[in-house]
């Protein structure tokens, strides 16, 4: 059977035709970006969208790395004169890396081994012997290979040196190990228990104290934090092959047994058969265990990993594409009680216009001052909208926010909150003091709040995706598959919306696709000089901006108001003779054709196709010369916090509120209702029918009607629920580690104690120690410690 080619391989995985995988790598290894290809080539690859094809560009980096690792090992064996044709056959089908290195290990150099030292004594055949011939007593077959001068010296040390030889025989054999690891990860379990004297100061680690759960029900950010505590020394983590019995093991266990099956080994009352299933016992306990427990925590890790880098990047996506403000005035207030809140006002382009600090709250307590401050900056600049910070003295500044719109009707203002996360970094950054030189570095983070509210996507795109903050444990993940996979959202994002190239900041003209860090800064650096870009076919004046690049942007790139009104749609240049076909057609001009539904719809696409554009694309032209330049993100609207309820006392059980989703996990939702701290709806509480992510019911930035539940003040909890009709004190099935619990569990974990297993109940909360936003939002909650 011959073997499938890396196209074909993807082409399976993702269930589609090799032909399209060939088209979509062809491209990709062409110098095309994902973006691109998704929009403007979807003849060639057969309408490939955007998700499979950053799948297929993940598959295609790993399966290229496996080839060529592949040539490696083959050259390693190739040059040890070991390698036959049998061999190479099995390199050469191995389909995953873990495989590939199964079937190296016996090939793999090595430091001197006591199976190695007990070969060059001549004990092989010794070992062969027994294993060939249980009947053969092993101390009788033993003393004829006593040899001093080889290191030998009795029968015991060459029975010794003939079970080092099987010992490694067993624990090398490729197909042995790969069965016992799938099957000990279907089977096995992570255990964690606190070292000694370790409670006191790892109590944020308490769920995990005395606790095991099987490999397969694990959660990712349950994995991630008993990494975690075992790597602060506060937890020993132990892989256990199989469920734990409160029944002592008689004989060998499955696993043994599979290994002595696989060698034709068995206990029959030969003379031989004691020692080979002692060696067999011994291969389990020293050799083989140790190396699976190596790998299956190993893969444990990188599937927390994967999840927990997917669920970064999904509310990453979110936060990018929330609803932007639009072209308004806005005041931006960055809160703070002893050093005050800072204020920033921006124009409709994004201009920073003016900027003060007022000091409204404790020790200063200016309030009526810094309301007549604000009044008079949003009258001079008429300011349309407020954007306040979520940080520290949020609610008290959205407070006066709210006392500064009853006060002045006639300013007609709107108040939003927005997440702040990452502001600082912003506001720190080398970008950040380019941008805005010569302003102190607290009014920086005013104007990226302002900013923020009237276009997310654009300010966001200034900071590492990293430091905004919308994961879990995203300190312990790896910072390559994380950025990349961050890096890849934040570009998705940016070439669906579409630039503005005359407005568009240099970090975010580095996202669209085809354009470098260099070629941004060349692109704002024209713009300076020569002034706003008239045309699309003037980017080609750009220094360093030759031909694929522009191929690659210049469908991304709008231009408003330009000289050709297909400039400031998604209809890429190349594409622009279709569209003069379209209008020899209808006879209109291209003003009189864009936005005119009817005219539109009454056109068939196919009667415009060619040999250079598919249906596919007509279509997509038609679709755009309807409503050119389409944002794909919502509707921008706000929240309003209930009158009255400010701080977590105010709650009560069973109020009705509207809130803002501030962050997704794996176990629920957080949501902010105004009074400092986010409550968290778990995933149980989301939605009448099961929830297995619960992203599929909301998401961050989405505003919400819930119902209070339960308010612990003490603890600074609140648990909330979506579903208005449950009643406060109502059981819900919960897991404190954030899996689900009853109908909802995810986890089927235990917690031991006293050598009692003793399933998790308990109340919805996650108090795992927490990474990035997450951690913040967790903290903020009273979820964590």
């Amino acid at each position: 059977m011959a073997l499938q080619t890396v196209e074909q391989k993807i082409a399976e995985e993702l269930g589609v035709r090799e032909g399209q995988v060939k088209a979509a790598v062809d491209l990709l290894d062409g110098g095309s970006t994902v973006p691109f290809i998704a929009r403007y080539r979807k003849e060639a690859t057969g309408m490939l969208d955007d998700t499979q094809l950053r799948t297929l560009e993940e598959r295609l980096r790993y399966l290229r790395e496996l080839g060529e690792r592949r040539v490696a090992v083959l050259e390693s064996i190739r040059s040890q004169g070991k390698l036959d044709e049998a061999l190479e056959a099995q390199i050469m089908a191995a389909d995953t890396k873990s495989r590939l290195e199964d079937i190296y290990l016996p090939y793999k150099p090595k430091r001197r081994t006591k199976a190695m030292i007990a070969r060059e004594a001549g004990l092989e055949p010794l070992a062969d012997g027994l294993l060939a011939n249980p009947d053969t007593d092993p101390q009788a077959a033993a003393a004829v290979f006593v040899d001093a001068d080889k290191g030998v010296a009795d029968a015991q040390a060459a029975l010794d040196g003939a079970r080092a030889i099987l010992v490694e025989r067993f624990a090398e054999d490729a197909d042995l190990i790969g069965e016992l690891r799938e099957k000990m990860w279907a089977q096995g379990r992570l255990a964690s228990k606190v070292r000694e004297g370790k409670a006191e100061e790892g109590a944020k680690f308490s769920d995990y104290f005395e606790f095991d759960e099987p490999f397969t029900k694990m959660p990712s950010h349950r994995i991630l934090a008993m990494f975690r505590g075992e790597k602060e020394e506060i937890l020993d983590l132990t892989v256990e092959p199989e469920e734990p019995s409160d029944e002592p093991r008689v004989g060998p266990s499955d696993y043994e047994t599979r290994i002595a099956q696989k060698f034709g080994i068995a206990a029959k009352g030969r003379p031989g058969d004691k020692w080979l299933t002692d060696t067999v016992r011994w291969a389990w306990r020293t050799k083989i265990l140790v190396h699976l427990g190596i790998d299956l925590r190993m893969k444990l890790r990188q599937s927390a990993e994967d999840e927990a880098v997917r669920v970064f990047a999904a509310n990453l996506r979110d936060l990018l594409l929330a609803a932007p403000a639009g072209t308004r005035a806005t005041l931006g207030l960055d809160p703070g009680f002893r050093t005050g809140v800072k204020v920033a006002v921006v124009d409709d382009t994004g201009k920073v216009v003016d900027t003060a600090v007022i000091y409204p709250h404790v020790p200063a307590n200016k309030w009526n001052e810094s309301l007549a401050t604000l009044a008079k900056l949003c009258a001079t600049h008429k300011v349309d909208l407020i954007a306040i910070g979520n940080g520290t003295a949020s609610r008290e500044t959205d407070k006066l926010a709210g006392e500064l719109i009853k006060k002045f009707p006639d300013l007609k203002l709107t108040k939003a909150v927005v997440s702040e996360a990452g502001a600082s970094v912003y506001s720190a950054s080398a970008f950040a003091a380019q941008e805005l030189p010569g302003m102190d570095v607290s009014l920086r983070g005013a104007v990226s709040i302002a900013r923020r509210l009237q276009d997310p996507l654009a300010e966001l795109v200034k900071i590492d995706p990293k430091s905004i903050g919308v994961g879990q444990y995203q300190h312990d993940l790896s910072e390559v598959s994380l950025s990349r996979s961050l890096d890849a959202v934040v570009e998705d994002c940016v070439n669906a919306v579409g630039v503005d190239v005359n407005t568009a900041s240099a970090p975010l003209l580095t996202r669209v696709s085809g354009i470098t860090t260099g070629l941004a800064e060349n692109i704002v650096s024209h713009r300076d000089q020569h002034g706003p870009f008239r045309s699309r076919l003037a980017l080609k004046e750009v220094a360093r901006l030759g031909p694929k690049a522009f191929e690659q942007c210049a469908g991304f790139l709008r231009i408003p108001d330009g000289d050709d009104p297909l400039d400031s749609s998604s209809v890429h240049p190349e594409a622009y003779p279709v569209v003069r076909r379209i209008l020899t057609t209808t006879g209109k001009d291209i003003r009189g054709l864009i936005g005119n539904t009817r005219e539109l719809q009454a056109l068939k696409p196919q009667d415009f196709v060619d040999e250079t554009f598919g249906l596919p694309t007509v279509t997509d032209i038609l679709a755009e010369l309807d409503k050119p330049g389409r944002d794909p993100r919502p509707a921008f609207k706000t929240a309003v916090f209930a009158d009255g309820v400010e701080k977590i006392s105010d709650l009560k059980p069973g109020m009705r509120l509207e809130g803002v989703v501030t962050n997704v996990a794996a176990f629920g939702a957080f949501i902010d209702v105004g009074v400092h701290q986010d409550g968290l709806a778990h995933v149980s509480a989301l939605s009448k029918n099961f929830v297995k992510d619960p992203r599929e019911v909301v998401k961050p930035g989405d505003i919400v009607k819930v119902k209070v539940l339960e308010v612990d003040i003490p603890r600074k909890r609140i648990s909330l629920t979506l579903r208005l009709d449950d009643e406060p004190g109502q059981s819900q099935p919960q897991d404190r580690r954030g899996g689900g619990g009853g109908g909802q569990r995810q986890g089927g974990g235990q917690q031991r104690r006293g050598g009692q297993q003793q399933g998790r109940g308990g109340g919805g909360r996650d108090r795992a120690p927490q990474g990035g936003a997450l951690a913040d939002a967790l903290r903020k909650a009273g979820y964590g410690k």
